[in-house]
């Protein structure tokens, strides 16, 4: 009794043993190249490197202590912007800033973690479990796009933004870019001594995936009939001082002076003004005489603009078409918040601790809309509005009961900084025009402010920190996309069959059992 007493526990109850310091720091570093894939970086040559050469360590061992650290690599190179909302009231919240980015970081890394610790666990031989690992992580990409209200930010698929590659999206989606990205990264290992043939397999993958984007992109699109004409405004508030009530006004006139300018020679009038998200000083139930001021600015042109509102004790973030009468004609209420920022969960009873989303101008958070809707402009078609952080969600827009004719974001990106976060934005906006097939005009408080096309090239920009207009003709759609119709459930049912496949295959003679699956 007693020897049966003192047998060992089975091994998935054991306590894990932790890797050596160095494993961990040579895999944030990996974590750190892979992230140089990402915007506005785009070494999407060294992401490929460095993500191959972590699915074999991962595939040797410890596989989730090393994709936690690699995890905390990634954000400390790709989100390090993460600190600059706190930063805008430095001295009130500036203290939080570095623990956002450890916290941000150690999330990242426990997604890896399970996602690569349980995905090597389904090989046998080391090519298996780098592949298992491989779909591991595109797993933690689909869980970590949904879970928590999602947060579908720098995924794997995102490096190839900017490159013909990324038109895939139009049938995949960014999940399905990173699950191709990943698998592709994973063929060097496959084989024993067949890494050279696993190199050139995925050059081929890569050199195809290429030039059918690049086909995509030569396509000829007719111009859309009639044209539309529209003028993103960029007034560059500082964000610390936009709420300051010596400059809030001033920023408010410099809205005016740029909607009221003429267009530039040989431009055409514009049919709708775009102004920025929370672009005015006032709340839309008591404007004052700023309505009338902003249509007096248009000059009888539609203006769409960012602002403010309140129902009793609760606060929206909207977007309202004002008529050139100044009379509202549309309104929406951003329905999906960011968390702590826009609001903080269980705020009604932690307010009462004085604890508040700092975002928030008024009241201790905003209140979630209705959900996703279509404005319909008449002549200028209809359009699904986005308010920021909403373009981040392809899931999101595919809720809209009918497919709109474009998109339409108003953003404030001032809160992250001057460096990767607002190109980060921008470029999730240009994933999704790819996606859905859709032109997207995006108006930024300081920038990035952008014209889209459906094919996700940028036919107008004012860059960061840039105060002006863009006056630009709204671009054609493309057909509806297999990723409008589709959305994500076919990449996630690819990831569940390839994890069972690989599951399944028959264990063979001579299998390596010294691995560390942990």
């Amino acid at each position: 009794m007693k020897d049966r007493l003192r047998m060992p526990l089975p091994a998935f109850l054991r306590p894990p043993a932790r890797p050596r310091w160095g494993r961990l720091a040579v895999a944030a570093g990996l974590g750190a190249g892979v992230a140089l894939g990402q915007v506005p970086f785009s070494l999407w040559p060294v992401a490929m490197v460095a993500l191959s050469v972590l699915l074999r360590m991962l595939a040797t061992g410890w596989a989730g202590w090393t994709a936690f650290a690699a995890g905390i690599g990634y954000v400390a190179a790709g989100m390090f912007w993460i600190t600059e909302p706190f930063m805008v009231e430095a001295k009130v919240y500036g203290w939080m800033a570095p623990f956002a980015l450890i916290l941000m970081g150690a999330g990242m890394g426990a997604f890896w973690a399970l996602g690569a610790g349980l995905g090597a666990k389904l090989g046998h031989t080391t090519g298996r479990r780098a592949l298992g690992a491989a779909v591991g992580l595109a797993a933690s990409d689909a869980l970590r796009s949904y879970i928590f209200t999602g947060f579908p930010w720098i995924l794997f698929g995102h490096i190839w933004i900017g490159t013909p590659v990324a038109q895939g999206a139009a049938w995949i989606g960014a999940i399905g870019l990173s699950l191709c990205t990943l698998l592709v990264a994973a063929l060097p290992w496959l084989r024993p001594g067949r890494a050279v043939q696993g190199v050139a397999v995925g050059a081929v993958a890569i050199g195809l995936a290429w030039w059918g984007g690049s086909l995509r992109l030569d396509a000829k699109v007719p111009p859309r009939d009639p044209a539309i004409n529209l003028r993103l405004v960029q007034p560059n508030a500082t964000q610390a001082l936009k709420w300051d009530p010596r400059y809030a006004l001033p920023f408010f006139y410099r809205h005016l002076d740029l909607t009221a300018e003429p267009p530039a020679a040989g431009k055409p009038r514009p049919d709708l003004v775009i102004w920025p998200e929370t672009a005015v000083p006032f709340l839309l139930d008591n404007p004052g005489d700023g309505l009338n001021m902003i249509a007096e600015a248009a000059g009888g042109v539609p203006v769409a603009l960012g602002i403010q509102r309140s129902e009793g004790e609760r606060y929206y973030n909207s977007l309202v078409v004002l008529g050139p009468d100044a009379r509202v004609e549309d309104l929406y209420d951003k329905s999906h918040l960011v968390p702590f920022g826009e609001y903080i969960p269980w705020g009604d009873e932690l307010s009462r601790f004085g604890i508040s989303a700092f975002a928030a101008r008024t009241g201790n958070g905003y209140t979630p809309g209705a959900g996703e809707t279509i404005l319909d402009l008449g002549r200028l078609g209809k359009v699904e509005p986005l308010i920021c952080y909403e373009a981040v969600f392809p899931q999101d827009i595919r809720r809209v009961p009918e497919r709109p004719d474009w998109i339409m974001q108003a953003t404030n990106d001032a809160w992250f900084g001057n460096l990767s976060g607002p190109w980060q934005h921008m470029a999730l906006s240009r994933l999704r025009a790819i996606e859905f097939g859709l032109p997207v005009a995006r108006a930024a408080n300081t920038g990035v402010s952008v014209m889209i096309d459906a094919r996700g090239e940028v036919t107008a920009e004012l860059g960061m920190n840039q105060q002006g207009v863009i006056d630009a003709a709204l671009p054609p759609a493309l057909p509806e996309t297999f990723y409008a119709r589709w959305g994500d459930l076919p990449p996630i049912a690819a990831i569940v069959v390839l994890a069972f496949i690989i599951l399944s295959w028959p264990r063979h003679y001579g299998v390596d059992r010294s691995f560390r699956q942990v």
